[in-house]
């Protein structure tokens, strides 16, 4: 068995603690004490937890028995002296100038450890890189290869490296970087010796402000071309996606946008707030313009089923060619011009709500179809033959007389008693001109919003214009009088000019160009009221308008209209 050498350490100081963290990974040393004045160093607290023994005076260490080599670290002449002096004749003394020489070796050797273990890491992250790689010096002479290199040019590293690049790729990235000194990216070419193209980016190599060499990453076309199929395969599953996602919406109107005080309309509304909580299929029936939609919009948002999509379909804007695809999707390769797979609305909507709008305007071979949806929520696709199971709420819209269509053919009887399980009536917008004030107010904030203007509202002269009107495109039309009136107005209020060439009110001046004969004021006056009564209406927002456009309060009028009854 060796006997271990065993050591003593003199200061331990920063080149002390490098001598000392060395010598005590080596297997056949022995470190018996170590020494210094200060006894919190990191060297002494290193050597302590080691267990290795330690004290602070130089009279203690040289009483330790048996050390083989003293090392003194200090660099002190007294404390050197003193260690010559007083050691034992059989340790050796190894004084600052060969600690600090042992130091340097240690250091080095270090350094080159780390040299080592940086290169091994490179090595690792080059050879796992599946672009090929080449690096050459200033010379041209090629140095390495990183095996991506060999697989892709079937060139193994002997049969390149050592080689010159001017000689064996003069047309390459490599060699261009190398006589340019500058970049060279997206370079298309030959791998010299071989018939594999590739497209190459190289780079200088610069060390302390020298080109020492220039390195090549590249990639064979073949690669770059499977990349290119691969995203235009993705970029198509993409454009499908975006075609589902662009057909679903969830509703974007609720109850609290539904404006209206009219008897009718109040019953509907209610009704419809009770049909929400439920799934029977609803029919809202009225005219163009009435907000059926709007209906449909708050029902789906209301019900159960709001985080679901909610898709609308327009019945009478789809070609009837089209119709069966569109409701029901179709298989790839069902007829010409399908060349993918596409889900039909219903399939979209499934879990959720599908609004189909003009309902009356429905084929009668697409209404049979409907009919088994509505009774099996099942259907299959045009062209296929796997049977797809649905759950999804149905709400139709028509402005035509369905039942009447039944009755005469025209529309399938069965189905309409299928969609006709709750029925909202919306009333047209002249038998409620009353909510007239409240739609304008809640447009003109709406268009505000949108043109970033500042509108109040409505001269008294423009509302009776609105009011004098009877509005056959009901809601609808009257949005769109208010959105081109706050596009021409430049003031803070919309007056009658803003809507003349949009509201044709020549029914009502001609009703107004009546031959009044000479009359008692109190006659004229119980005239005007009566008038002003008949063209708002009897209701409170009516008798409001009414006085209003008297320029009378309210209560006066509620008085002259008392004392107009008494006098019957």
């Amino acid at each position: 068995m060796v006997r271990k050498v065993r050591v003593g350490i003199v200061g331990m100081g920063q080149g002390g603690s490098i001598v000392y963290k060395t010598l005590q990974s080596i297997e056949h040393i022995e470190i018996g004490m170590v020494c210094d004045l200060l006894e919190k160093t990191q060297g002494m607290k290193m050597a302590r937890l080691d267990g290795v023994q330690t004290c602070v005076t130089l009279e203690a260490f040289l009483k330790v028995p048996n050390l083989d080599v003293i090392i003194e670290a200090t660099g002190i002449p007294e404390i050197q002296k003193q260690v010559r002096q007083n050691k034992s004749k059989s340790s050796a003394v190894i004084e600052a100038q060969g600690a600090n020489l042992m130091m340097f070796i240690i250091e080095e050797k270090e350094k080159l450890s780390e040299i080592k273990r940086l290169k091994g890491e490179l090595d690792a992250i080059l050879n796992s890189v599946q672009e090929a790689i080449e690096v050459a010096g200033i010379d041209g002479e090629i140095k390495y290869v990183n095996p991506s290199f060999s697989r892709v040019t079937s060139l193994s590293a002997s049969q390149r490296i050592g080689y010159n690049v001017f000689d064996v790729s003069p047309n390459g990235a490599l060699a261009k970087s190398l006589k340019t000194h500058e970049p060279v990216l997206a370079h298309r070419a030959m791998v010299g010796g071989t018939s594999v193209e590739v497209i190459s980016n190289a780079s200088p190599i610069v060390v302390d402000g020298n080109m020492e060499g220039a390195v090549v990453v590249f990639q064979p076309m073949t690669d770059i071309y499977k990349l290119m199929e691969q995203l235009k395969a993705s970029n198509q599953v993409i454009d499908e996606l975006q075609n589902h996602i662009d057909q679903i919406s969830t509703s974007s109107y609720t109850f609290d946008d539904l404006i209206g005080s009219h008897p009718e309309f109040i019953s509907a509304l209610e009704l419809a707030r009770k049909a929400a909580k439920g799934n029977s299929t609803i029919l809202i029936t009225g005219e163009s313009g009435t907000g059926k939609e709007l209906f449909s919009h708050a029902i789906h948002g209301a019900s159960l089923r709001r985080n679901k999509p909610f898709i609308k379909v327009n019945c009478a804007a789809i070609p009837e060619t089209l119709l069966e695809s569109e409701f029901f999707g179709h298989e790839k390769g069902a007829f010409t011009g399908a060349v993918k797979t596409k889900l039909g609305k219903m399939e979209l909507a499934n879990g959720g709500t599908i609004f189909l709008d003009e309902i009356g305007d429905m084929n009668p071979y697409l209404q049979a179809k409907l009919l088994r949806v509505l009774q099996e929520m099942e259907f299959e696709r045009v062209g296929g033959t796997k049977t797809i199971k649905v759950d999804v709420r149905v709400i139709s819209a028509t402005n035509r007389n369905l039942l009447e269509m039944a009755k005469e053919g025209n529309f399938r009887e069965d189905l309409y008693y299928r969609l006709n399980v709750l029925e909202l009536r919306l009333p047209p917008l002249r038998k409620h001109k009353e909510d007239i004030p409240a739609y304008v107010q809640s447009l003109i904030a709406k268009f505000n919003r949108k043109f970033g203007k500042h509108v109040l509202g409505l001269t008294a002269r423009a509302e009776e214009l609105l009011m004098q009107y009877n509005w056959p495109g009901n809601i609808r039309e009257l949005q769109n009088v208010i959105e081109r009136a706050m596009v021409t107005v430049e003031d803070d209020m919309i007056n009658h000019k803003h809507m003349l060439n949009f509201v044709d009110s020549q029914d009502t001046i001609e009703q107004e160009q009546l031959v009044i004969e000479i009359m008692p004021i109190e006659q004229m006056e119980k005239q005007m009221i009566q008038l002003a009564m008949k063209r708002y209406g009897n209701s409170m927002e009516g008798k409001k308008l009414a006085a209003k456009a008297l320029r009378i309060s309210l209560a006066t009028l509620y008085n002259k209209l008392k004392a107009m009854s008494s006098n019957l």
